[in-house]
């Protein structure tokens, strides 16, 4: 696990839910009905709780700083950590934004370096969505023996969204003591009209359950983090205080903190303005690239490539 995840980073705030299924997305899809209009309230729910605690949590008296991540940190300063390797193999199934969505990244991680210069910025060509996690910080060897059990099925796992789209709407940074990510939600017919809401009847977190069903189906283990209603991806880092530092003495400056929770706040406003209810702010999951299963230290977008899936036109 990331040594600096938050103590409710995967805790479901949408609402308690329980299932018989030995499938855990499909607790979820139950308590909606497979209700899209549902779903999507459910993810929003999450979404606006946990940004709600966490703000509150950045802006009190008492806090703390910012959770720097110390693998990262010695990955970024390799001077004064020559030949360090993250020990944490993964195995992961995700998503590629297309081009649109991609840019509209690097505008936002310009804003935010322009007031914190320091962050770290995932590169634009390693943004992703986590769709499964199969398994984390595991060693290679344990990965590679997942893999070569998986194997004959990873082509079909990663094509199975292309006769099977699912859209996300409505872009909003999320962020935490640890992190910022652009969050999405499942669409629910916006932009759509008449018959065509159907289209949504598929949604992301149904995309999750079969994804998580058909790789169980090759008998290896599926030990994810987390099922919490959430389909994001991580776009900065913090990696150093300094930021944020008071000027003529040590510690944290409030002004600064409360300062960058401003600009996050005011980024969202801008977002829910310009880019819902638009195909700028529309992503259907698999469109230019499709999904791609990784393995190795993928933590910060790296890692390789085991099978790629078929992409489409939106």
């Amino acid at each position: 696990m990331s040594p600096t995840d938050t103590d409710n980073a995967f805790m479901d705030l949408s609402g308690a839910v329980s299932s018989h299924s030995d499938n855990p997305y499909d607790a979820l899809l139950e308590a909606c009905a497979n209700d899209p209009a549902e779903i999507q309230i459910r993810y929003k729910t999450h979404r606006e709780t946990r940004n709600e605690q966490q703000k509150a949590k950045i802006l009190a008296p008492d806090f703390p700083g910012f959770s720097i991540d110390p693998i990262l940190e010695k990955l970024i300063n390799p001077e004064a950590y020559p030949g360090y390797i993250d020990p944490r193999n993964c195995l992961v199934f995700w998503a590629r934004p297309p081009e649109r969505i991609r840019e509209l990244v690097g505008t936002l991680q310009a804003q935010l370096r322009d007031l914190a210069p320091s962050l770290w910025l995932m590169p634009l060509d390693c943004l992703h969505m986590t769709v499964l996690e199969m398994a984390h910080s595991r060693t290679e060897a344990e990965i590679a023996a997942m893999v070569d059990k998986m194997e004959g099925k990873i082509q079909e796992i990663v094509d199975y969204n292309y006769d099977h789209r699912a859209r996300l709407v409505e872009p909003m940074l999320s962020y935490d003591a640890a992190a910022i990510a652009l969050s999405f939600l499942p669409a629910a017919g916006e932009g759509l009209s008449g018959n065509e809401a159907s289209k949504d009847a598929y949604t992301y977190h149904h995309l999750r359950r079969d994804i998580s069903a058909l790789c169980k189906s090759t008998g290896v283990e599926v030990a994810s983090r987390y099922v919490v209603p959430s389909s994001h991806l991580t776009i900065a880092r913090f990696v150093t205080q300094k930021d944020f530092a008071k000027e003529e003495s040590e510690g944290l400056s409030s002004k600064k903190v409360a300062r960058l929770v401003e600009k996050l706040d005011e980024v969202n406003t801008n977002l829910k303005l310009q880019y819902w209810l638009k195909e700028a702010g529309t992503w259907t999951v698999g469109e230019e690239k499709g999904l791609v299963c990784r393995r190795g230290t993928v933590w910060y977008g790296g890692g390789e490539t085991q099978h790629s899936g078929r992409g489409f036109d939106a």
